[in-house]
């Protein structure tokens, strides 16, 4: 196994370094296991550096789409909300959100693949720079067909944000390790929902300062703090844990057009010393295979028949997740037709709220029975089904608002843990081009649902609103059990199909397949 890891050192002379280099090896050769106890301390390491800029990153990145949804409403009694002020439709929004989603998905592989190749920091940094200037742009709209426009230009900006950081999370992090992790930075998009719905009513106040409306003053300032923040990541991140010369490799690479003086400032310090690199490696260098890879590869991922289950787990909880973020607002909103703007913002942050807690609560237990954890996700998945059926048939508004918070929680882990799954499978049977293409179709088709939710559902469904969005929910419903039927096809795959080898570590599928392999020499 080639140790791709840098060896860059604080050694003052060649002779210590290599000396130092050597000492290590003979310390921890190849063959040497590290221990869970050696490993948590290098791994919470890590998430002192990686998790707190994953989590801005996903904050900002996962604020936009509800800071859209709490515009739809701002200032409705002045007439100056996003819906009022463009003289929108109800097919002119279902229709831009629709098309938001149409561009994450043609673009989520192609942006995801790229990232396997350029410096994953700077990769991710450009994501999120892009997003804050297209929202940004949205202060000049001025009608529908500006806005349909707009927000297919922000679906484009956007792909690759989740994929991407959990391929990114792949490079530093086991898959035993990975569902909490990916759960902490995915809390940001219930904070970030939250927050939305909290600043939105401050932003509320600001209406018509200087002229412009209090949307369009959210979005520019909004914009402003993204595009900061995403530069701020160039160092805020670490590179990947893995080191290949240009001309050893397929990356793309800019580092010879570039004086080595400059390159320097650009380049972020690497997150661990020389020991801890060395058993982050051998802890790690399982996942290390496959470094090369074509279209050829990419074609076999996505025929691979367990991607498939793991698509459809996703399309129908991203789906409702995203329907809800969109258009709760709107499900208060007729529920309570009395409550301000103000208010119902301010309603629309706790939903979210119990959203972090399921995930904060749940993901640890996943890691920790990882087994189970496709009945975890069937389990939360009735719940989320639970709670729109108490928003669609519960007596009284408050209590059918109690059904959102609910749902909220059902949704938690249930993302976190169909992405880690997908990590599981295919970075063992792909290697690199396993982890970053799966999380880019899983989460790309699988977000086929939230177009379903947002275009032919809610506000596409003028219809409904007699109905107080009933037959809307009930449809969601029925994409949520798809995902327990698809939950149970993929564990009967891992488990019966694939013999279980998933639930092994590293050495023990090395050992396994080693056996294998003597025999069939042998026959």
């Amino acid at each position: 196994m080639t140790d791709f890891y840098k060896e860059d050192t604080i050694s003052t002379t060649e002779n210590q370094e290599n000396n130092s280099f050597n000492d290590i090896h003979e310390l921890y050769p190849e063959e040497y296991i590290p221990t869970e106890k050696e490993m948590d301390p290098i791994y919470r390491h890590l998430d002192y550096r990686i998790i707190p800029a994953c989590w801005a990153l996903y904050f900002l990145a996962s604020y936009g789409s509800s800071a859209y949804g709490n515009t739809l409403t701002m200032n409705y009694e002045q007439g100056h909300s996003l819906i009022q002020s463009l003289n929108l439709s109800s097919h002119h929004t279902s229709t831009a959100t629709a098309l938001y989603y149409v561009a994450y998905i043609i673009f989520d592989l192609p942006m995801n693949l790229i990232m396997t190749r350029a410096s994953p920091q700077v990769w991710l940094s450009r994501i999120i720079i892009s997003v804050g200037i297209v929202y940004m742009c949205y202060a000049a709209l001025h009608n529908g067909r500006g806005l349909i426009a707009i927000r297919f230009m922000t679906g484009f900006a956007d792909a690759g944000t989740w994929p991407g950081l959990s391929y990114y999370i792949s490079l530093w992090y086991p898959e035993h390790r990975t569902a909490r992790r990916i759960g902490y930075y995915f809390t940001a998009a219930q904070l970030s929902a939250s927050a939305a719905g909290l600043v939105g009513a401050g932003f509320q106040k600001m209406d018509m300062d200087r002229g412009l409306y209090g949307w369009k003053w959210y979005y520019l300032v909004y914009g402003a703090v993204t595009v900061a923040v995403g530069i701020a990541l160039i160092w805020w991140l670490p590179d990947r844990p893995l080191y290949l010369k240009p001309s050893e490799s397929n990356m793309l690479s800019f580092r010879k057009y570039i004086p080595s003086k400059i390159m320097k400032f650009f380049t972020p310090t690497q997150p661990l010393n020389e020991r801890e690199r060395r058993l982050h490696y051998l802890d790690m260098k399982h996942r290390y295979k496959n470094i090369k890879w074509g279209l050829k590869d990419v074609v076999k991922i996505i025929i691979d028949f367990r991607t498939w289950p793991l698509v459809m787990m996703y399309f129908g909880v991203v789906g409702t997740g995203f329907g809800l973020a969109v258009f709760a607002t709107t499900l208060i909103k007729v529920n309570h037709p009395g409550l301000s703007g103000i208010n119902i913002s301010l309603l629309y942050a706790p939903i979210w709220l119990f959203d972090l807690a399921a995930i904060l609560i749940v993901t640890p237990i996943a890691d920790k029975f990882k087994k189970w954890r496709h009945a975890i996700f069937c389990f939360f998945t009735l719940i989320i089904i639970t709670g729109l059926l108490v928003t669609s048939y519960a007596h009284g508004p408050w209590n059918r608002y109690a059904g959102l918070l609910i749902a909220g929680f059902g949704l938690g882990p249930t993302v976190p843990i169909t992405m880690t799954l997908s990590a599981q499978i295919m970075t063992y049977r792909y290697g690199d081009v396993g982890s970053a293409a799966s999380a880019a179709i899983v989460s790309g088709l699988g977000n086929l649902g939230t177009v379903a939710a947002t275009y032919a559902l809610y506000s596409g469904w003028p219809a409904d609103k007699a109905r107080l969005y009933r037959n809307s929910n009930m449809m969601l419903i029925l994409i949520l059990g798809i995902s327990i039927v698809a939950a149970i096809i993929c564990w009967i795959i891992m488990e019966k199909v694939d013999g279980g080898i998933y639930d092994l570590n590293g050495k023990e599928r090395e050992v396994l397949e080693d056996n294998e392999q003597a025999k069939t020499e042998d026959n």
